[in-house]
């Protein structure tokens, strides 16, 4: 190489006659051959970062130059004319191969006989070794043979976006999370609910219905649609449901409708209707009962379905509205409830004699007649006969938190406190009757009800929605 920058030399006789434009034009190009050898030969850019994996900051220069110049001219530049100027600490070579400095990035274009361009330089060192760096980049001024300035525009701090950006990415990650992939504990409950249900749930007949497991002994059933209102009821603490199962009505309903006390709970649209119809003409339904209008029993509160099932009606007077009337199991329910406020009128009410009118001589005199008040009270249900053959238990029950257990001769079977009597009766047999001073719950019925109970007798009740035909409730205030 120097062999040839030696004949190449102003001084050599054999190239005087080269003008001093080519002369410039060749040694730019050795000096750009020479300049990608010593890259090649110490590894230049390829031992420098590609990429911006640990790069801290990133520094952005704009260049001018007063002449045509290429990107390996300011890239010779930059490290040219550093070299040596911050010591051995800084020098961008080292700082290159051991990649503290990751590739310099040179953009150039060409006006008017003028270079402009943008240099960027990715740096892993820490901030005021950086700045002094992007400080050194503005003392250089020739690039090539041309003058030129560098002025450094900004210092990005990466770190900074990256947490912006985590921050941003870690904002739509949770509420993913949140929304689908982490259930609140509240939906964790009722997973696990609507698994218990679900194996509560058992199949009924040779059709396979869905039923809940009261079903098989009880004697009161209720007749419902599809298999969805089934694990409703079920959820809310009724087990003796039954599903139809489609539209026409299987011969297990049919039989069990001749067996049990049956009550149709159908939805409030027009296929609950069709459906009650059906089962009014083949069934023998002893009560209807129907979603509230434009609601299905799937979708049911629990509160809506003992409203439902409290204002069922019998089903002769349902026939006879819905096929001979022509009016909707709704209509029969509004008149009821218009019914009941004038009954309350009713109640009460003034009865008084007309005035006579008496002629006294040729003067006709109205004689009132004395007023006399009479009311007309509501009938008093007499309290039941059952009720006076425990009389003596009901009142010692009364002053105490004690159920009384007897068997058919009225013999005591057991004291025990009412708040053990549901775990208590497991272990007890030949129970006739139950007196406590404690709430009659559907759940207690259920349970005496399998035991063989005859009487259960308490202060008072709470939803109950169901009575077994064997089983006598009675309260304190009846």
């Amino acid at each position: 190489m120097g062999s040839i920058l030696k004949s190449l030399s102003v001084s050599d006789p054999l190239k005087e006659g080269i003008s001093l434009k080519r002369k410039r034009t060749v040694l730019q190009h050795i000096l750009s051959e020479k300049q990608k050898f010593e890259k090649k030969r110490v590894g230049g850019n390829m031992s420098a970062k590609d990429d911006f994996g640990t790069t801290k900051y990133v520094i952005y220069a704009e260049f001018e130059a007063n002449g045509v110049v290429e990107r390996p001219d300011v890239v010779g530049a930059i490290f040219g004319q550093t070299e040596g100027l911050l010591g051995d600490d800084l020098d961008l070579r080292e700082l290159q191969k051991t990649g503290r400095i990751g590739r310099i990035k040179v953009e150039v274009h060409t006006k008017a006989g003028k270079t402009y361009g943008t240099i960027t330089v990715p740096s892993s060192l820490d901030r005021v070794e950086t700045a002094i760096l992007a400080a050194a980049l503005e003392t250089i001024d020739r690039v090539g043979p041309c003058e030129a300035r560098i002025k450094v525009i900004k210092i990005e701090d990466v770190r900074a976006t990256k947490r912006k950006y985590i921050i941003e990415r870690a904002k739509e990650i949770l509420e993913t999370l949140m929304e689908e992939e982490i259930p609140e504990s509240q939906e964790l409950t009722e997973e696990v609910k609507k698994a218990v249900r679900a194996k509560e749930l058992i199949e009924y007949g040779p059709e396979k219905l869905p039923a809940g497991p009261h079903v098989p002994f009880s004697d009161s059933i209720i007749v419902v649609e599809g298999r969805a209102d089934v694990l409703n009821l079920l959820k809310h603490g009724i087990k003796n449901a039954i599903a139809v199962e489609g539209t026409s009505v299987p011969e297990t309903i049919i039989r069990l409708s001749k067996e049990r006390i049956v009550t149709a709970f159908t939805d409030g649209d027009r296929g609950g209707e069709l459906i009650l119809k059906e089962l009014l003409q083949v069934a023998d339904i002893d009560y209807v009962a129907r979603a509230p209008e434009g609601k299905e029993v799937e979708e049911l509160t629990k509160k809506e379905i003992i409203k439902a099932l409290r204002s069922k009606v019998p089903a002769e007077q349902v026939i006879n509205e819905l096929f001979y009337k022509g009016k909707s199991f709704y209509d029969l329910i509004r008149e009821k409830e218009k019914e009941k406020p004038e009954e309350t009128k009713r109640e009460g009410v003034k009865i008084e004699k007309p005035s006579v009118a008496v002629k006294e001589e040729g003067k006709e005199t109205k004689i009132e007649p004395k007023k006399e008040e009479r009311f007309i009270k509501p009938i008093q249900v007499p309290k039941a006969a059952e009720l006076e053959k425990f009389k003596e238990f009901v009142e010692k029950v009364k002053n105490n938190s004690m159920a009384i257990l007897l068997d058919e001769n009225k013999n005591v079977i057991a004291e025990i406190p009412v708040r053990d009597l549901l775990s208590s009766l497991n272990d007890k047999e030949g129970i006739y009757a139950i007196i406590f001073n404690g709430i009659i719950t559907q759940r207690l019925i259920d349970i005496v009800s399998e035991k063989g109970v005859r009487y259960l007798i308490g202060a008072r009740k709470a939803n109950v929605v169901r009575r077994p035909v064997d089983l006598k409730i009675i309260t304190f205030a009846e």
